[in-house]
């Protein structure tokens, strides 16, 4: 029986304001911004996090000093409340909290709904109709896809709409998987596959490799010069790499989710705590290494499978590199990191390092389907 679950992605959606429609906009997230940063000092004086207990002490101030409505004064308290939980939760010093960026959280139906291809925005004069870019959106604005609460962001005059669409699929189960594919994800090369059918695919990783180092280079620059126009630079920088390594992952992951049929089970390694092994990674390397975006790949590959009614499994990615997949071996001696070549001690076997764990985890996945275990 194939059971239903949901899947979430944030869909970027462009708008086209006018500049009337614009500036009501702006005049919005400002003073959003303003209610969020007073809430803010309260709530690192007070260490008050429930919202109902802020909603008592702001609610009336922010809808007269900022002439916000009221569904706008929740959203406030909602938000500044959750930036703080999310600081505690992630073992951040108890600090203030600032609000920089130009941003407006809109709860749908309340805030922002969508009719005949036009978004019905609330701001602080009333609701404005903007129009938006559909190409590339056609997917998600159809009637299997629910919205979430969206942001609404401006970047160097553009407008955008950041849209948690949910959606639910049916969920694959084990006797209808037909093919099952390791995957190990790397730097020299970000994805290595193998499959069922003993074939495997390579997706180089060395020149995306070569131009992070240049961003490093670069940034290290600017850190150097150290004036207001500098750091303005390494801030655009910053987002436009981030911009193009999450462009990267869309392309490889789709790739890689496409050339395999639906019903296909993906094993993928659990990387988490990666960037604790910086200490055995060398200085030069580091950067490269503990940013990479590992999880933000499997995240993509996790989401696109489960679209095609692919199914996606985390494993312990220990010794997949060092245990020969002939005559499962295992010893750190197989691996010579440096040359990235495996050579079995005990039968010889050689091939690829990134190549044997994703025969590894290929294999895992055949005994998850053997055993019945999901």
């Amino acid at each position: 029986m194939e059971e239903k679950k949901k899947i979430t992605v944030t869909a970027k959606v462009k708008l086209i304001p006018s500049p009337e429609q614009a500036e009501q906009m702006l005049q919005t997230i400002r003073a959003y911004r303003q209610a969020c940063n007073l809430v803010s000092q309260t709530v690192y004086m007070t260490r008050i996090r429930h919202v109902h207990s802020l909603h008592k002490l702001h609610y009336h101030e922010l809808r007269n000093t900022f002439n916000l409505r009221s569904q706008m004064a929740q959203s406030v308290l909602k938000t500044v409340v959750a930036r703080y939980k999310s600081a505690v939760s992630n073992g951040h010093p108890w600090t203030r909290v600032h609000f920089k960026k130009p941003e407006y959280d809109l709860v749908w139906h309340r805030d922002y709904s969508l009719s005949k291809q036009l978004f019905s925005i609330n701001t602080l004069q009333g609701r404005v109709k903007v129009p938006f870019v559909m190409k590339g959106m056609e997917t998600y604005f159809g009637s299997t896809w629910s919205f979430g609460s969206a942001k609404l962001v401006t970047k160097r005059g553009k407008w955008y709409l950041y849209i948690p669409m949910t959606r639910e699929v049916e969920e694959t189960a084990l006797p209808l998987i037909n093919q099952v594919v390791g995957i190990d994800l790397g730097i020299n090369f970000v994805a290595t596959t193998y499959d069922t059918a003993g074939e495997s695919v390579f997706y180089p990783g060395r020149p995306i490799k070569d131009k992070r180092s240049q961003y490093k280079i670069l940034r290290k620059t600017l850190q150097q010069v150290g004036t207001p126009s500098s750091r303005r630079k390494l801030k655009r920088i910053g987002e436009r790499e981030n911009r193009w390594m999450t462009q990267v992952n869309h392309v490889i992951s789709k790739a890689l989710v496409e050339r395999y049929k639906p019903s296909t089970l993906f094993v993928v390694e659990d990387l988490t705590g990666i960037r604790k092994a910086t200490e055995k990674v060398r200085v030069k390397d580091r950067y490269e290494f503990v940013s990479w975006s590992f999880y933000q790949l499997r995240q993509m590959i996790e989401y696109k499978a489960a679209l095609r009614g692919a199914v996606v499994i985390a494993v312990d990615p220990r010794y997949t590199s060092q245990t020969c997949p002939k005559c499962t071996y295992k010893n750190k001696a197989n691996r010579d990191k440096k040359k990235h070549c495996f050579c079995c001690r005990a039968c010889g076997y050689r091939s690829n390092d990134d190549r044997v764990a994703a025969m590894n985890l290929q294999r895992i996945g055949m005994k998850y389907i053997a055993e019945g275990v999901m």
